[in-house]
């Protein structure tokens, strides 16, 4: 058999942010496990999961990172910013306050990763229509303010959960097969020299 190493195409890197108790490590947990529990154990700090999955004929590892809403621990989770390829951005749809922080988490977003990340937002509990005080207008509305694609998912019911990290995925993976063909053919002539290297640790 081949190496460890081709057991793959791409690894793309994933964050699962927004505040504490939207449901971040339910989603994670649903997608990676296809399981659901409603024993919460807050995250603390930062974890992570692993699915390969196959996209458009090609094995793609998925490495997904699950951070802490917890103000105490944002200084934890800025570090992982960084080296996410995509990020999930994820609010409560029965809770206004997780809907309205999410202005703040963007602004995270542009201040700590990089500049071309992938990123969705992701309106989870939408199984709990009598407690819904977001309408999925509302969510859409925004996703559109910010040009990001939007998802209303249930961990519990799964609902559009493999939806949501599939379709960001696949614009990860769409992103990096054009990246390389532009830097391809002299293209990294052009971007050598004065921020050459600044652009190049960016995607990386």
């Amino acid at each position: 058999m081949g190496a460890v190493n081709q057991q793959y195409d791409h690894l793309i890197k994933l964050l699962l942010i927004g505040d504490s108790g939207v449901g971040k490590s339910c989603l994670l947990l649903r997608f990676s496990d296809d399981s659901f529990t409603t024993s919460f154990i807050t995250t603390i700090g930062i974890d992570f999961k692993i699915r390969t999955v196959e996209l458009d004929g090609k094995r793609v590892k998925l490495q997904i990172w699950d951070t802490a809403g917890q103000e105490r621990f944002r200084t934890i989770t800025t570090a992982y910013y960084r080296g996410a390829m995509g990020i999930l951005l994820t609010y409560d749809v029965t809770d206004e306050t997780s809907f309205n922080n999410v202005r703040n988490w963007m602004r995270n977003i542009e201040q700590h990763a990089s500049e071309n990340v992938n990123k969705i937002l992701v309106g989870n509990k939408c199984d709990m229509e009598d407690k819904r005080v977001i309408s999925h207008a509302r969510g859409k509305a925004l996703a559109d303010e910010f040009g990001i694609p939007f998802f209303e998912t249930s961990a519990k019911a799964n609902v559009k959960v493999e939806d949501a990290f599939f379709s960001i995925a696949r614009d990860i993976k769409n992103r990096l097969k054009s990246d390389k063909e532009n830097a391809g053919g002299g293209g990294i002539k052009l971007g050598s020299g004065k921020g050459g290297s600044g652009s190049k640790s960016s995607c990386c």
